[in-house]
This record gives C-alpha cells, structure tokens and sequence, in this order.
C-alpha cells in the first residue's frame, strides 16, 4: 500500500460469540485495491459481503452439513464463522465492488474513484 492509507481493519469481536478472523492479503495498483480473504470450508450461499457507508464487512459460516452425525475427535477451530470489517477510503469507488468466491478464497476488486487514479498530461509544443 501507498502513504495514503487505502483502508483501516476494524474488526471486533462479540463476547458471546467469537468468528475467526480470516487471513487476509490486501494489494493496490493504480487502479484499485484488491483483498484476498481466506474462507475455506465458505459457500457463496453461507457468505455474506456488506457495504454501510464506508464500512466494508466479510462474514462466512462453514457449511457444516452432512457433518451433523459425527462426533469431532480433533478440532483445532471449535467456531466454524469467520468475520472482518474494514473502513475504506473515500477514494475507492464502493459502488464498483467487485467479489468472486473460488476455492475457498474471496476476492474483493474495490477500483478508485476516477479522480484519484493517476492520469497522464498531453504536453504539446508551442
């Protein structure tokens, strides 16, 4: 990330109720950001992405199913919800949010407005 500060990691965690929180890889270009979450075990349909203003939230339950008649012997992650908000910058355009679900890792292409990509001046000479 650049000087200016793209993004800021607000998670919190419910006392009662403690998600994990998932690895999350964050780049930037010149057109945008993009964050790389580690979901594995999320479906699309148990995934959900919001936007509330400047606050960015990915929470996730593992789908469990089918796992309901077994009984764990070893399980090193006893709550199967990840969960991370984020407040963006005023720069980003929110309304362009991109996200793809794939193998387990979510993918957020979040672009900048059009007034804070940088652009090239045609010079001429006189």
């Amino acid at each position: 990330m650049s000087d200016r500060k793209q993004l800021s990691d607000t998670t919190t965690a419910d006392p009662n109720e403690r998600p994990v929180a998932p690895a999350i890889d964050v780049f930037e270009d010149a057109g945008g950001i993009t964050l790389l979450a580690d979901m594995p075990g999320v479906s699309k349909e148990r995934l959900d992405v919001k936007l509330d203003g400047d606050t960015l939230s990915v929470e996730g339950r593992v789908d469990l199913e089918g796992l309901q008649d077994m009984r764990a012997l070893w399980a090193e992650v006893n709550v199967p919800r990840f969960r991370r908000t984020f407040t963006l910058s005023r720069e980003l355009d929110t309304s362009r949010i991109e996200a793809n679900l794939k193998d387990g890792v979510l993918r957020l292409r979040i672009p900048k407005q059009a007034h804070a990509q940088p652009r090239r001046i045609q010079v001429t000479a006189a």
